[in-house]
């Protein structure tokens, strides 16, 4: 008799990630005993397991760091997004072959919450998700500028997009933070807005901080008290999510399922 339909979440390492309990009710609210699990996977087993999952009962994976790249290179098939981007977090199996898609662009969108065409857009950040945040706002319309700490890797980004590169913080009416400065709780709103080069600058009209905690990030308290409305990392983790199910399900995501699983 065959097992239940599998989805997971690949990742080196995986144990903290909060998918399987944000999937866990939405899957029960949309009545399918299907199952979601953490998938350890170092780099070196990565694209072996991958391969096969599709064989052994898997519809569907989320992926994350460091798997982002290796997951794009595996795919038989790319979204738009995907193949634009350069990173797949999420693969798809069926027909025979892999899909990769990069939902990341798409949940940042959902997220936000707002129509960014003609926004001036600052993303501070150089790696995989700022890559996928530029290309979101870009084709939503948005001026956007990249600044990195390390100006080679913005000028870099910029160029493989075709946006423009920062020389230094500037006031925008969004600014995404695409680093990791913040996931400590502990740090003053001030002290993280200067590690990101901010200090001294009036917030952004809207803030959105990739990174998310138990409560408001230090540059959400930053921007907050300066009268920005800020939006932090697990309403996208929500979004992200809620199109990966989407996709391999053929049915819309309960939101607030989803969302009561993430905080659980």
């Amino acid at each position: 008799m065959p097992g239940p339909t599998m989805l997971g979440v690949a990742g080196w390492p995986v144990a903290h990630s909060r998918s399987p309990r944000m999937f866990a009710p939405a899957l029960a609210a949309a009545g399918l005993d299907w199952r979601y699990v953490h998938l350890p996977l170092a780099p070196e087993r990565f694209v072996a397991t991958a391969r096969v999952l599709g064989a052994s009962g898997y519809r569907g994976i989320n992926v994350t760091l460091p798997h982002k790249e290796a997951a794009h290179d595996l795919a038989d098939e790319l979204s738009p997004a995907a193949a634009a981007i350069g990173a797949v977090n999420t693969l798809t199996y069926g027909d025979g072959a892999i899909h990769g898609d990069n939902t990341d662009a798409g949940g940042f969108l959902d997220a936000l919450g707002a129509d960014p065409a003609g926004w001036r857009c600052l993303v501070i950040g150089a790696g995989g998700s700022a890559r996928a945040v530029v290309w979101a706002l870009r084709e939503a319309g948005g001026e956007v500028a990249v600044w990195n700490r390390t100006a080679a890797r913005a000028a870099a980004l910029a160029a493989d997009l075709g946006v423009g590169q920062a020389a230094e913080p500037f006031a925008a009416d969004l600014l995404v933070n695409c680093t990791s400065v913040g996931l400590d709780q502990a740090v003053e709103p001030g002290e993280a807005a200067a590690a990101v080069g901010l200090a001294g600058l009036e917030p952004p009209a809207v803030l959105f901080d990739l990174t998310y905690g138990a409560g408001p990030t230090p540059l959400c308290r930053w921007a907050e008290a300066g009268g920005a409305r800020a939006v932090d990392g697990a309403e996208m983790l929500v979004r992200q999510g809620a199109r990966s199910f989407e996709r391999w399900t053929g049915r819309p995501a309960d939101l607030d399922a989803m969302r009561a699983g993430f905080r659980a």
